[in-house]
């Protein structure tokens, strides 16, 4: 590399330090070297200097090649100028930036007499025959994996390599035009006999979702997302037994997106519009757009607004390494599970939504945090609720991962006083197969009437499989509102050779005081379930459940499905 100081005044402060080192360097081998002033032109003196010994490589005036000084310090080689510059003001003229300097690791390239201009070192030199796939194993075996592509593909391709065109600079030389369309998808059948507390119904159950994303630079995008064989809840299906069943094909449709939102950067926006690069990062999104916060438990829907995040900030003064903090809005499509019609149904276009949550590295951990508030409008005019959360995840003496997560809510909900709260413990230990074999054990307990923030399902839908449905056939489900009950799932999980996926589990909810909503009495629960890849496009999935439900008939159910991702 090549060290010369004149410049501005940044440049010149990053490099003073090691110009002052080099020119100390030099000065040192000079002096040391007893070295004439002002040799003849033409003349060259070369000694090497080490730090353990000085050795004189020629005396002076005799090389016959290099005609600059060298002196090794370390394991660096300096060169300084051709012999004629005197010793005397070398080294100020060296801090002044008025003589270039040369350094390189001592057999590098260029340090030893290579070609200068050569920065590269020589291909590798195989002794035997080139052996393939012995180089794949030295990174343990791994390949590229294929995933299935999208069938309709336009444009700039996602997740590929090789030579691109130049981009479009519609949006300015610094903000890119990139297009690209990708439909992609999946397609989940199921066939399922569930009995829930005594209503049975066998049936086969379809649908599919659909993504549409539309790629305009490296930060903006317009993305959609559809599923045209369902509406709300209900899926297209044929009921063909169990004492509920209809014996009938039931087609369900929707062609209206579930969400249509555009995201961006400002700052990529800006520095495309003014051609100068920006300083900052924000980005940004705008439309019916996914919240999805707290591991998808405080918040999970699809709501019509937008929002805002500051990345990636730190804080010296409150010693935070890293940072996000994102505000949001909404003001339609906004489900809440207390925010009720006259006909008790949940009414999602009466209230309005603001909110901020933090991501936060912080006290060896990852801090996750956030407020939101619905505010009734029209027929709920005078709802006013307040929804706070925080949590805690770390990592324990490499025996045990937790996740602690606590949530309340309190305000006014159909003329009512609504206040809950609830504690999430998720915990995992770390066996001799940390990557494969996972033992979990999840306990909640909640108090009054805890909600999410925006969400169709309770808070304990991720404390076990037996707290989840299926969004497809109606899976039995243990309650998952957590109101003035507590418990908890024991299970194991056995990935195999992160090939297929098997979890078996015990889970319970006992009921005290005098429960709000959900479960009044004890339930108890078994469930399994069986994942396996067949390519990496089919899967197959299969779940069942027994649970034990006192004062009340037992629920049950069993389903098989094939998904097929596009």
């Amino acid at each position: 590399m090549t060290f010369k100081a004149k410049g501005n005044l940044r440049h010149r402060a990053r490099t003073t330090t090691a110009l002052a080192t080099i020119a100390l360097a030099v000065g040192g081998y000079l002096v040391m070297s007893g070295t004439v002033a002002d040799p003849a032109a033409g003349a060259s003196v070369n000694k090497g200097l080490r730090a353990d010994k000085l050795t004189q490589a020629s005396p002076a005036g005799t090389s016959k090649a290099d005609p600059a000084e060298e002196a090794f310090k370390g394991d660096m080689l300096i060169k300084v100028p051709p012999a004629g510059t005197s010793k005397a003001n070398l080294v100020e003229r060296i801090l002044r930036g008025e003589v270039p300097i040369q350094v390189w690791p001592v057999g590098a390239p260029g340090a030893e007499g290579d070609d200068a201009n050569d920065l590269f070192r020589s291909d590798p030199q195989y002794k035997d025959e080139y052996n393939a796939e012995g180089q794949v194993d030295i990174y343990g075996g791994k390949t590229a994996v294929e995933p299935p592509r999208p069938p309709i593909e336009l444009g700039r391709q996602q997740y590929t390599s090789g030579s691109y065109d130049e981009s479009n600079t519609f949006f300015g030389e610094k903000n890119g035009l990139l297009p690209g369309l990708a439909v992609y998808g999946d397609w989940r059948t199921a066939i399922a006999y569930n009995d829930n507390a005594g209503d049975d119904i066998a049936q086969v159950a379809t649908r599919v979702n659909v993504d549409i994303d539309l790629k305009l630079t490296g930060t903006e995008r317009i993305h959609a997302f559809f599923t045209p064989l369902q509406e709300d809840a209900q899926f297209t299906r044929y009921e063909f037994g169990g004492g509920g069943a209809d014996k009938e094909f039931n087609f369900e449709y929707d062609l209206e997106p579930q969400t249509l939102f555009f995201e961006g950067d400002i700052g990529s926006i800006f520095a495309g519009a003014t051609g100068e690069y920006a300083s900052f990062d924000l980005p940004f999104t705008v439309g019916l757009y996914p919240l999805f916060l707290q591991n998808g438990i405080w918040a999970n829907d699809a709501i019509l607004g937008g929002a805002l995040t500051l990345p990636a900030k730190n804080s010296s003064l409150l010693n935070l390494s890293n940072f996000d903090i994102t505000f949001f809005a909404a003001f339609e499509d906004i489900d809440n599970p207390g925010v009720l019609n006259f006909d008790g149904q949940v009414d999602n276009n009466e209230t309005y939504l603001y909110g901020v949550t933090a991501f936060i590295d912080a006290f060896s951990g990852y801090i996750e945090t956030g407020y939101g508030l619905l505010h009734g409008v029209d027929d709920q005019d005078g709802l006013l609720t307040h929804f706070v959360t925080a949590a805690y995840t770390r990592r324990w003496s490499d025996t045990l991962s937790n996740s602690t997560r606590v949530f309340a809510n309190f305000g006014n909900e159909n003329g009512q006083d609504i206040e809950g709260f609830a504690v999430i413990s998720e915990n995992s230990l770390i066996s001799g197969l940390p990557s494969t074999l996972i033992p979990y054990a999840n306990f909640f307990v909640g108090v009054g009437s805890p909600r999410p923030l925006v969400s169709a399902d309770g808070l304990l839908k991720n404390v076990g499989i037996n707290f989840e449905t299926d969004a497809l056939t109606g899976f039995p489900a243990l309650d998952d509102t957590g109101s003035n009950t507590f418990g908890g799932a024991l299970g194991l999980q056995y990935l195999f050779n992160l090939d297929q996926q098997i979890v078996v589990e015990l889970a319970m909810v006992q009921p005290f005081g005098d429960p709000e909503v959900g479960a009044e009495d004890p339930q108890y629960a078994v469930g399994f379930r069986y994942q396996l890849p067949i390519t990496r496009a089919w899967l197959i999935r299969a779940d069942a459940t027994y649970q034990f439900l006192e004062e009340s008939d037992d629920s049950a159910g069993a389903r098989f499905e094939v998904r097929r991702k596009f």
